[in-house]
């Protein structure tokens, strides 16, 4: 199998810019702040406002470790995944890496199934992002409606949010920067106070516990279920091409994230097992966090964090619209599909036809209101494209072409991106059934349509193919 012609051949990389033949592709507008704020505000999400009360219930404090697990996990992957990047700095993230390493049907599987992936994620968090504002509403005394409002909310953010992107990526970066930064400050009061709390400084007592109840195989079984609050840090390669100074920017926004991240999940864990315990905290399922923090600061306590929450799934959404188009971008200018998609709007300097072909299903899928089996089939797709993206390091590196030179190298190679692998392929065992036949039905539908379409379009038009 022939891989796709080395980054040269469809343009050279410039401070400003990423340059094609036809012209400018998108400007390079997003810092190092920008880069962590997407990774880290995509992340940053179900680890602690949904994992919380299922994961102390399977594991009990224990689920700190499983979280831990989850991180060096993604770090296997984050390591692979920024080398390549430093070398490819291109949009398209894993779909462009894969496919200049793997070959254009391994390219076209993964880029068609990330692009829905995300939509799919988007959409569940446009849900999830009305839910939190509801309960918000409802905590604060004001009188809501049901689910008709969840979904009216969700449509409403959605459209906000894809308009924003096509009036440029400046805007949505701005955006995220400062939800992620007011995320962050809510986050750090509560858990600087729960760690207090936990080491007795306010004199209350930890609840006791032992550590591991279940025993030790549950902390693994848990990292599994857990591992989806990672599957952030490779949206900040999807954007890759819009990234300053990307040798030094795109590894430090990619690991910082996953680092930053983890870190917090972890604490998060503790602190709400050490207040009120394991039990209470099953009990409380999805709202346990809010509980937490009506243990500490009362209803005001419930009100920040559920309001935290709200800036969580915003954060997530933002990011994943944006990265979405990027992914639709990258595999129009492969031809993959029609080529009007990687049109570029000439005064805003973004790919509106991609935001659009992005945005409209999402919202037609936040109508929906069951976007819960669409979340769980984006994690399945973004596993397979994980451990392919090491697969591809592993691949690129044996055969040594003379235009891959990395600024950044993966330490402990071959260890790590084989490790990395091993472990995303491995953790869809662990995944639901039906989430795996669906996003397997994805995948052959790519490759369909790339042996449908695709494969004599990209012929005709000159570019090697397999």
């Amino acid at each position: 199998m022939e891989p796709d012609p080395p980054p040269e051949a469809a343009g050279t990389v410039t401070e400003d810019a990423t340059r094609h033949e036809g012209g400018t592709e998108l400007e390079r507008t997003i810092g190092l702040t920008g880069g962590l704020a997407i990774g880290v505000g995509t992340m940053i999400g179900a680890g602690i406002f949904v994992f919380p009360g299922l994961a102390a219930g399977e594991a009990g404090p224990a689920a700190a470790v499983s979280f831990a697990i989850g991180a060096v996990v993604a770090l296997l992957v984050a390591l692979p995944t920024s080398e390549l990047a430093t070398a490819m700095p291109k949009s398209g993230g894993g779909y462009y890496f894969i496919s200049r390493g793997m070959g254009a049907v391994f390219g076209a599987i993964v880029g068609i199934s990330l692009w829905l992936g995300l939509v799919f994620a988007s959409a569940f968090y446009l849900v999830g992002l009305g839910e939190y504002a509801v309960a918000t509403l409802a905590e604060a005394g004001v009188p809501v409606g049901g689910g008709s409002l969840v979904v009216l909310l969700g449509i409403a953010v959605g459209v906000g949010l894809t308009a924003m992107s096509i009036g440029g990526t400046e805007n949505t970066a701005t955006l995220q920067n400062v939800v992620v930064a007011v995320l962050l400050l809510l986050l750090s009061v509560f858990l600087l106070y729960g760690l207090l709390d936990a080491v007795g400084v306010f004199g209350t007592e930890t609840v006791p516990e032992q550590f591991a109840p279940q025993g030790y195989f549950p902390i693994l079984t848990t990292a599994a279920l857990v591992f989806t609050s990672y599957l952030g840090f490779a949206q900040v390669a999807t954007v890759a091409g819009e990234i300053t100074d990307p040798g030094r920017n795109l590894p430090l926004a990619m690991v910082g994230s996953v680092l930053l991240v983890g870190g917090f999940y972890v604490l998060t864990i503790f602190v709400a097992t050490s207040a009120i315990g394991s039990d209470a905290l099953e009990a409380a399922g999805e709202t346990a966090i809010v509980e937490v923090a009506r243990e500490f600061f009362g209803l005001p306590g419930a009100v920040a964090i559920l309001f935290a929450g709200l800036l969580a799934t915003l954060s997530s959404a933002n990011a994943s619209i944006l990265s979405a188009s990027r992914a639709l971008y990258a595999i129009s200018r492969d031809a993959i599909v029609p080529p009007g998609a990687s049109r570029i709007n000439l005064r805003y300097g973004t790919p509106h036809v991609a935001l659009a072909l992005v945005g409209g299903p999402v919202i037609v899928l936040v109508g929906t209101g069951q976007t819960e089996l669409l979340a769980e089939v984006a994690s399945f797709l973004h596993l397979v494209m994980y451990g392919l993206i090491c697969v591809a390091l592993l691949v690129i590196r044996r055969e040594d072409p003379d235009w891959y030179e990395p600024d950044f190298t993966v330490p402990g190679y071959p260890i790590v991106p084989i490790v990395g692998a091993l472990s995303s392929f491995g953790l869809i065992a662990f995944m639901q059934p039906t989430s795996q036949v669906v996003g397997f039905l994805v995948m052959v539908g790519a490759l369909g349509w790339y042996a449908y379409y695709a494969r004599d379009v990209r012929l005709k038009g000159g570019f090697t193919d397999d």
